[in-house]
């Protein structure tokens, strides 16, 4: 059998390791985009000077030929789903058994007068940090266009090169269709705090030729007018998936999966953020551009290729970022807008770039969800917690159990249990006696 995988991200790579894993069948990945995977996350640190571009490949290039993983650089123009092959910009077509859809996103643009100049760009492929680097010599100014993540990973980028940086966000603060007002608030501040020019509820009108095919500046929706010499198109992804509306594949926002990963045409899988699944479990999204999901994706999809039947379970909520020195993490559900039944205590440290909110169910006292910024707790203690539907005392209790800090780092329990019973009346202690083998007991149970 000869299992073709399209894209070389993570969805796709971990397909091909499980493939090999479970079976001996013949494994070809295509890629129009590097000769290697790459981890997409760290293109920040390669521009930064923390990596090189070869740091940031997962595997070394010996690791594909002794995987028996036979890698093509070449640009898919089209499928044949009826005769099961893939035509190329080169050479001759590639048949296959199974095929698996691993296209990834592509940046948004909405039509903006201007937006395909040179000098204009996103951050998602090798080629945008290509293309970031090629601009950034003698760089003046740059703006940024939309906010979320990769834009805040785009502005840190150029704030490292002390490159005078200005973020259009539409909203009213920051990622405010994500975060509670008060994460929200704080990232607002820290990112002014630092530095970046940030002007909420502005957005791009156009994008201004300078003569040459080339941006110079950019209008916004009040009028103002900023010179710069590059723009980050940073106002989300959607499925990389438009050269496929015209054919048999089922393609809404993205293609459209059962809880199998499979396609409406027969032997066709798609993965990852350009999957899009019928039936997605209460409370999560069709389609979730994320990395841990696309790799559970590339996972599940191997064990339904190799004849081994396996449902999609994204498990529970989780992901995290950085926004410049603030680490961001989430698990379960932390809402913008949340239901009536969910109630939220928040505690922010006094130098306003710490903060943990603990969600829970008002009706049951059930935990629901943590949203974390500067402070981190241990991902296997939040999702035992979630999963089991702790009590929110009990979880106030084991406070410690979630630390994460290092030994000689300072630690903030007390404080967050003090807050905890001034605001919501109660009396709960931090557990301390046995500590060690409270936790041992609970990571195994």
């Amino acid at each position: 059998m000869h299992v073709v995988i399209i894209g070389n991200g993570i969805s796709g790579v971990t397909a091909a390791r499980f493939v090999r894993k479970l079976s001996d069948h013949k494994i070809t990945i295509i890629s129009s985009e590097t000769d290697y995977f790459f981890s997409r996350t760290a293109l920040m640190y390669v521009y930064m000077g923390h990596m090189r571009k070869e740091d940031i490949m997962p595997y070394e290039p010996w690791f594909w030929e002794k995987n028996r993983i036979e890698l093509l650089k070449a640009h898919v123009n089209g499928i044949d789903f009826e005769n099961q092959q893939l035509n190329l910009d080169q050479g001759e077509p590639v048949k296959y058994d199974k095929l698996v859809l691993a296209l990834g996103s592509a940046s948004n643009k909405f039509g903006w007068p201007g937006q395909d100049l040179k000098g204009v760009g996103g951050l998602y492929h090798m080629q945008d940090l290509d293309q970031m680097e090629a601009y950034s010599e003698n760089l003046k100014q740059a703006v940024i266009v939309g906010g979320g993540l990769i834009g805040i990973e785009m502005a840190e980028m150029y704030h490292t090169r002390h490159i005078p940086v200005t973020m259009l966000v539409r909203e009213t603060s920051y990622w405010n269709n994500v975060l509670p007002d008060e994460e929200s608030d704080m990232i607002n501040r820290h990112i002014r705090e630092s530095g970046i020019d940030l002007r909420l509820e502005t957005e791009l009108d156009s994008i201004i030729d300078d003569g040459t095919g080339t941006a110079k500046a950019v209008k916004t929706n009040k009028g103002d007018e900023i010179s710069c010499g590059y723009v980050g198109l940073t106002a989300g992804v959607h499925p990389n998936v438009r050269w496929l509306k015209e054919t048999a594949l089922n393609v809404e926002r993205g293609i459209v999966v059962n809880n199998h990963l499979e396609t409406n045409q027969k032997n066709v899988y798609a993965i990852g953020d350009c999957a899009q699944l019928s039936e997605p479990r209460p409370g999560r999204r069709s389609i979730e551009a994320v990395w841990y999901t696309g790799r559970m994706m590339g996972e599940t999809a191997a064990y339904n290729i190799c004849g081994k039947p396996v449902a999609y379970d994204p498990g529970i909520w989780f992901n995290s970022a950085k926004f410049i020195h603030i680490e961001y993490q989430v698990y379960g559900d932390v809402l913008a807008t949340p239901p009536e039944n969910h109630q939220s205590f928040y505690w922010e440290h006094s130098d306003g770039r710490k903060s943990v909110r603990i969600v829970f169910d008002k009706n049951t006292d059930a935990i629901v969800g943590f949203n974390l910024m500067g402070i981190r707790f241990r991902h296997e203690v939040c999702e035992k917690w979630l999963r089991d539907k702790t009590p929110v005392n009990e979880v106030m209790a084991d406070l410690k159990l979630a630390n994460f800090d290092p030994e000689f780092y300072t630690k903030y329990e007390k404080d967050i249990v003090g807050a905890f019973n001034r605001e919501l009346n109660r009396s709960v202690q931090l557990r301390s006696k046995g500590m060690l083998d409270q936790v041992f007991s609970f990571l195994k149970s």
